[in-house]
Order: structure tokens, then sequence, then C-alpha cells
């Protein structure tokens, strides 16, 4: 059995990592300030954005759900992978060999599971797009060339041909070293009385990748008339795919997205072909199933969709399916806070067809001509009725209204509803009476609206979630949303100013330790804090000790103050740490972090001051002369070093 990972390798690994490039695998984040990035959280749905990150630190904190952590544990929850897994992935990532308490640590063989079935499905995709050249690929090549794709194109998406025999990929990837046990997980191979055989074969193979980029899946297409499968045939769910999670063609346009704040909803592999080629770089598609909740949520990261703009443009096919595929669209509308359009090509063809037939400004016209996804939805619930009759007029105003009534800019729904006036010829008053009816109605339960929370405010908490520890950090969480206020620290009343001097201290200590120098240092060790929580912290920090002068960086720092503090504190810990600092520039920067410091050392020299005042107001000089006397030479004293602290200033 492998040993477990030795502690010194798992905070090289943590400290080596840069923590915002692998959360912008998963998440867009924008500048919050010097040192500081933020963006819409991946643990919870919000629509503004409360989920910082701060490099230096090597920490991640959301301040509407209260999850925090390091990249470890980021990874651990957003990949569901346990903890020595994930930090062999991330040794990978960046080149560093792990070493074990028992032995020299595995053989390739005995790597995480997760990195052998990405392993694997690497291998295939390879194997598959070697094989598109093959004498036995024609049908495919002759496939793609009336769609207008060359071999270029092919290269570009790695599309691959899967060989007509029964065990092609099966002996490639045996011969690769990968056990009966590793193929079963993969999804690439059924199994018979015989044992495996390949489950794609004599069709075209698209490589399925998640939003980093690993490929994790396969979607094949049928090319010959003996072939008695279904016309698309993909990878089932596994580990790795999870078909309600999965974007085609996420993994080249995530960039173009967050860049754009638009993103194309297209309904096949050769649309989102056909979309990047024509310039539309923003595509993609989901995989064998509707675009639904679980897209949503992702997309919703890579727009930033907070309500600052951004789009979502649904494109669908004009037969009867596609018309009902964009009213289901319209009942996850909600889940936006983007604006949603339709574009719908009035002839019937797909992106694919139309670049086919009609070049590259065809399917870019397709996108710009799209309507509001509101203003398909009330035409097509008016398209029921027979708009000839009154009674036909009355059913359709009654339920195109709540239709209208979710439309969330206030300024458009009055518009549009007169609109539904003109379109039903019925007076516009009695349409917006029927409108506003609808809108004060209470919201059906299906479109749910994510609601965000304000910073330090949970949503909901999930007390009792259970941890699971790992060797040489703290314990993680077994998913997301970790319970919030029952695991941390009681944070002080936030309008107490010597709390807030308190907090600010500490951020700063905690995100910048190089403004401790030996005699701030030795001041920020004698300081007396008092907030509860605060006093944890700042025992916990003396408790790690000053942060070394060489070599040593805040990442660092934080790992040791974590292992001091009692786990409750986490949390907190990570929020102080993340918490932007009001400066825009580094020499603001500086000076703000000088003076917060010097705002703490002089709020206790004035606490101390007092005490000994009181005291010698309190004694009689003749009795104790000796102690009148050393009373006054420490207020002398704590005088002239507030005195330095404001030279210093």
């Amino acid at each position: 059995m492998t040993g477990l990972i030795k502690p010194e390798d798992i905070s090289e690994v943590r400290s080596r990592t840069d923590i915002r490039e692998v959360v912008e695998g998963y998440v867009t984040l924008k500048s919050a300030g010097i040192g500081s990035w933020k963006g819409l959280c991946p643990f919870h749905d919000e629509r503004t954005p409360s989920f910082h990150v701060r490099p230096q630190v090597g920490t991640y904190h959301c301040f509407g759900c209260g999850e925090s952590g390091d990249v470890i544990s980021f990874v651990m929850k957003l990949d569901h992978t346990g903890f020595a897994e994930t930090v062999e992935k991330l040794a990978a990532r960046i080149g560093y060999e792990l070493h074990y308490e028992e032995g020299a640590g595995p053989r390739r063989e005995e790597v995480g599971r997760r990195q052998r079935l990405l392993d694997a499905h690497k291998i295939a995709a390879e194997y598959f797009r070697d094989q598109l050249l093959s004498p036995g690929a024609a049908a495919g090549r002759q496939f793609l060339f009336e769609r207008g794709f060359d071999r270029s194109v092919a290269e570009q998406f790695g599309v691959g041909f899967a060989p007509q025999g029964w065990d092609g990929l099966l002996k490639h990837l045996r011969g690769k070293g990968f056990r009966e046990d590793e193929l079963k997980l993969t999804g690439m191979f059924s199994e018979g009385n015989r044992g495996l055989y390949d489950r794609f074969r004599g069709r075209l193979v698209w490589p399925i990748k998640d939003i980093a980029g690993d490929v994790i899946g396969f979607g094949a297409r049928r090319l010959f008339d003996d072939d008695q499968g279904p016309k698309y045939l993909n990878t089932p769910e596994t580990s790795l795919y999870k078909k309600s999670q999965v974007l085609y063609g996420i993994d080249l346009a995530k960039r173009s997205i967050a860049k754009k704040r638009q993103l194309v909803v297209v309904e096949g592999y050769t649309d989102v072909m056909a979309c990047h080629l024509a310039g539309i770089d923003t595509a993609v598609a989901s995989c064998g199933t509707a675009f639904g909740s679980e897209h949503i949520k992702i997309a919703r990261r890579l727009l930033s969709d907070d309500g600052t703009g951004g789009e979502v443009v649904f494109t669908f096919d004009g037969d009867a399916a596609g018309q009902k595929a964009a009213l289901k669209a319209f009942e996850e509308d909600q889940r936006f806070v983007a604006q949603t359009f339709v574009a719908i090509e009035p002839s019937g063809m797909d992106p694919c067809e139309l670049r086919q037939h009609r070049g590259d400004a065809a399917v870019q016209a397709l996108i710009e001509a799209r309507r509001p996804l509101f203003e398909f939805a009330i035409q097509a619930a008016l398209r029921k009725h027979d708009l000839n009759t009154v009674e036909g007029r009355v059913s359709a105003l009654r339920e195109a209204a709540p239709v209208v009534a979710q439309i969330r800019d206030h300024a458009i729904r009055p518009a549009y509803a007169r609109e539904l006036a003109k379109w039903l010829g019925m007076a516009p008053d009695d349409v917006a009476r029927a409108v506003g009816a609808a809108t004060r109605r209470p919201p059906s339960a299906a479109p749910g609206r994510p609601q965000s929370a304000a910073p330090g405010r949970p949503q909901s908490a999930a007390p009792g979630r259970p941890q699971s520890s790992a060797p040489g950090g703290p314990s993680y969480a077994a998913g997301a949303g970790a319970a919030y206020p029952a695991a941390r620290a009681q944070g002080p009343d936030p309008r107490d100013p010597v709390a807030t001097m308190e907090r600010q201290a500490l951020e700063v200590a905690l995100q910048y330790p190089e403004t401790l120098d030996d005699e701030a240092w030795q001041h920020f060790g004698q300081a007396h804090f008092t907030a509860p929580a605060y006093q944890a912290v700042h025992a916990a920090m003396t408790a790690a000790g000053r942060p070394a002068t060489t070599g040593e960086g805040a990442a660092e720092w934080m790992e040791r103050i974590r292992e001091e503090a009692p786990e409750p504190l986490w949390p907190m810990l990570a929020e102080l740490a993340v918490t932007p600092l009001p400066a825009s520039t580094p020499e603001s920067l500086d000076r703000y972090c000088r003076d917060i410091l010097a705002g703490l050392f002089e709020l206790q020299i004035t606490a101390r001051k007092a005490e000994l005042i009181g005291r010698l107001q309190r004694m009689d000089p003749s009795a104790s002369p000796e102690e009148h006397q050393s009373l006054n030479r420490e207020l002398m004293e704590l005088e002239l070093r507030r005195r330095r602290l404001r030279q210093r200033d």
C-alpha cells in the first residue's frame, strides 16, 4: 500500500501552485485591488461577486456562503477528489515529484484513479485522431468535407474516428499499461459475455473536454447504414463525465465568454465548430441532454453574471422540436441575470448548415438577429390561440400576461405590455392590469431565482457536515458549503471602532507580513486584542512566530498560522487574509499598512497609559515613592513611543 505523502511535499505543492491560475480554470476573476481578485462563487449561486482570492497568501474566501481554504481544498471541492489524489494532480500540474512516508512512491499504474482515467482519455483521443487518417475512415472524412471542415479544422477540434473493429481501442490502451478495472471505469467500453469491447465503433468521434481542457468523454456520430445504434452516442455517466455539467467547447470558449460576456448555446458538435470558424468563439453545446441548471451555474461564473451586463443566446432549429427547446430554455431564463436571447433561422437550418450553404457571414447574421427570449415566449403563447375570437384573445392574454410579468427590467416590462396589447388588439389598460395581477402573484416554484447574500452574511448553514483529515494541512470539507456560522468563530460587532481597528491590523499583518519589522513585530506580539475572535487569531499568529525574513512569504506563514489555530477559526483566518485593502497603488498600500499598524500600537499605548494614570490617581506617593516613580517613568516611555510612531508617519 502506498504511504502517505510527506508533509513537506504537500507544503511545497501548496506554495508552488498559483491559486489564481487554478481558480481561473473554473471562475472568471476580476481585480479587486492590489493583489486581490474576485468573481462569482463556484460554491453557491449569487448575483454579486463575493468570492475573493489573494494569491500571495494562497487563500480564497466567499463572503456570501463562507466557503474558504487553500488551493488543495478548492480543487478537492470542485473536482470531488480525495486529498492525496488532489495533491498528486497539482504536483503533476507543476511537474513536482512527490515522496511518500513508506517507499519511494507509487508507480505510474498506482497514481490516483482520476489521473489514470484522464490519461486513458488523452491517449484514446490521440488514437482516434490518428485513425481519422486511415483508409477505413474515408466515410468520416467525407462527412466532414461535406460540411465544410477540412483536415486542419478536424485537427483544431481534435475530431477522430473509431475503427469498425471490436477491440482496436481496447488493445491500444492495454498496450499502454491500463488494467481491466481501470478500462471499465472510463465509459469507453461495453461488457459482454466475452469481456470488454469498444463502445465506439465505425463512428466519427469528438473529444469532450472539461473547463480545464482535460478530455473526460467522447461524442460519436453514426456513419454507416449497418450501425443500428443511435445517431449520436455519448460517453455514459462516469466519475469524470457528468452530462448535466458538461458543455462541449467550453475549453475553447471560456476566455472569449469571459472577455465578451456572451455565451452562445447551440445544439451539436458541428454547430460549435461552425460558429467558432465563423468568428462566434463563445459557442458551446450541451452533450446529450437539455441545457439545465448545472450548465447555467458554469455559464454564470464565466459570464460574471452579476447584473452589470452580459448575454446568453440560444440557437435552435426552426422545427417543432426547436420551438419546444426554446421554450424549455425560457423556463430556466430566470436563473440568469444576463439578458437571454433566441436565434432561430427561418428556413430551419442549424449553424453548421447555414455556414455550409451561405458562409460565415450568415452565421454571424443569425446571432446578430437574435430576439429577446421572453419576446419569443410571448409570441409562442399567442400562437396557441385563435386571436380572431374574443374567447381566443382572452385566453391568450391569460397565458401571455405571466410571461410579461417575468421580465426583470421594470423599464422594459411596460413596453412589452403595450406590445402585447397591439398583438391582441386589446386596450392597453386591460393588458396592463392583467400583467400587474400576474406580477403580484407568488412566483412559481419552477424557475428558481438565485439570491445573493450580503458580504459576511451566509445564505444558509449546513451544520454537521462531515470533515475528513488530510496529512500536512487542515481538514477539508467533503463538499461545498461547509457549515459556516456553526464552524467559525463569532465575529465582533462591526460598529465597534476598537474591534474595527483590531481587524484591520490583522488583515494587514496576514496579507503583508513584510511590514512587521523587528520593532513592529515586538509591538504586535505584545498587543492586547479585546474581541475574543481576534484574540484567538492573534494568539495563533504569535504562536506561529514571526515570518522569516528570507525565503518565506505570506502563504507559508499563513499555513503555519492555520496549524496553530483551532479549526473553527479557519474561515475567519481566510476572510481576514483575502479582504481587499483600501489602496490603489503600491505607495498608498504601504502607507495604509504602516498607518493601520501605527494606529493599533497607539491604541495599545493609550489603553496602557489610561491604566497607569488610574493607578497613580489611586496611589499615595508618600506611601510607595519607588512604585510611584516607576509608574511615572513608564508613562514617559509610553509617551515617547507614541511620539516616535507619529514621527515615523
